[in-house]
């Protein structure tokens, strides 16, 4: 089985489960098994105290240009609440003075209340947490020029603000989404279009937005190799429960206590009833990742302690099928 040329493959810096200096050695890991670009996550808490961590994304990324070649995308960044989109923008024309020429794209996405609520400034709801991300994002826009910017808006104000270190070429900026209403934004002002579901109709729907053919589609997904499939499935349920919480639950729970609550109900038959690939079996994971045929990249991220043994498994018997 083999996905189509086109596509890429990156790894997927988890920050909610890796300390900053992990998560440097795991992107050279990445570039000597073959991966060919990196996500990395943008959040103040993990999503439970099992996972352990949440270093700041910037100054990971900082190290990542001079640890690496491998171009690096934020998966995701919410500009509205917790960070001002005005300060969004210098981190990310910074990194990408710092990455290089074409190695740094912004994702942006709507936030969870787990990372954004921190400040006590409240949690919107969803229509209004989609009226602040357009809103940012043209902010983001306008000062990635370089441009002195002035923005008197419902949510945000800007006044006299010029980004002095900008690259030369603009920073694309990705939008995330999994509801119609965010897919359908990240078509209208998106320069591509980021999710962590292998869903054709949600790609079919930022097309239809506005997201036009040339726009970028990128996936991420989590896997976990393990030579005992029993207890890839374990790890999986017991560190990373919060994905199969369902709907919007996942946006509104506020703390790493709540995931923890709630992610009591899941079993490891959810974990094995679902797309995640677990094991030593190389057709299983490559059947996971062909999912997202029709995507330009997707991401990986290994769930559990055996990094080392993921990006060997992937050398060698992973990538060579997907890239043949």
């Amino acid at each position: 089985m083999s996905a189509p040329e086109a596509m890429t493959y990156g790894y997927f810096l988890a920050c909610e489960d890796y300390g900053p200096h992990e998560l440097v050695e795991q992107a050279r890991m990445a570039e000597q098994a073959g991966f060919t670009s990196l996500w990395i996550s943008d959040h103040y808490h993990p999503w439970t105290t099992a996972q352990g961590h949440s270093p700041f994304v910037w100054s990971v990324i900082g190290a990542l240009a001079g640890a690496t070649s491998l171009p690096v995308q934020t998966a995701v960044t919410c500009p509205t609440v917790r960070t001002h989109p005005a300060v969004v923008a210098q981190a990310a024309a910074t990194s990408a003075v710092m990455l290089g020429e074409d190695r740094f794209r912004l994702g942006l996405g709507s936030g969870e209340a787990l990372n954004e609520h921190i400040l006590g400034t409240g949690w919107p709801e969803a229509s209004v947490r989609l009226e602040m991300l357009e809103e940012a994002i043209g902010v983001i826009k306008q000062l990635l020029t370089g441009k002195e910017v002035s923005h008197y808006g419902r949510h945000y104000t800007v006044e006299n603000a010029r980004l002095f270190d900008v690259p030369d070429t603009p920073v694309p900026l990705d939008v995330a989404g999994f509801g119609e209403a965010a897919i359908e934004l990240a078509g209208r002002v998106g320069d591509g279009f980021v999710t962590m579901d292998a869903d054709a109709e949600a790609v079919a729907r930022f097309r239809r937005a506005g997201g036009a053919s040339f726009q970028p589609v990128r996936g991420g997904t989590k896997v976990c190799y393990d030579t005992d499939r029993a207890n890839a499935v374990r790890t999986v349920r017991e560190r990373w429960p919060n994905m199969f919480l369902p709907g919007e639950l996942p946006q509104v729970l506020p703390t790493p206590a709540h995931f923890e609550q709630a992610s009591a109900l899941v079993t490891d038959q959810h974990v094995e009833d679902s797309p995640v690939a677990c094991g030593d079996d190389p057709e299983e994971h490559v059947r996971a990742l062909s999912a997202y045929a029709g995507f330009d990249a997707v991401h990986v991220n290994q769930i559990g302690p055996d990094v080392r043994g993921f990006f060997d498994f992937y050398r060698t018997k992973v990538l060579p099928q997907l890239t043949s």
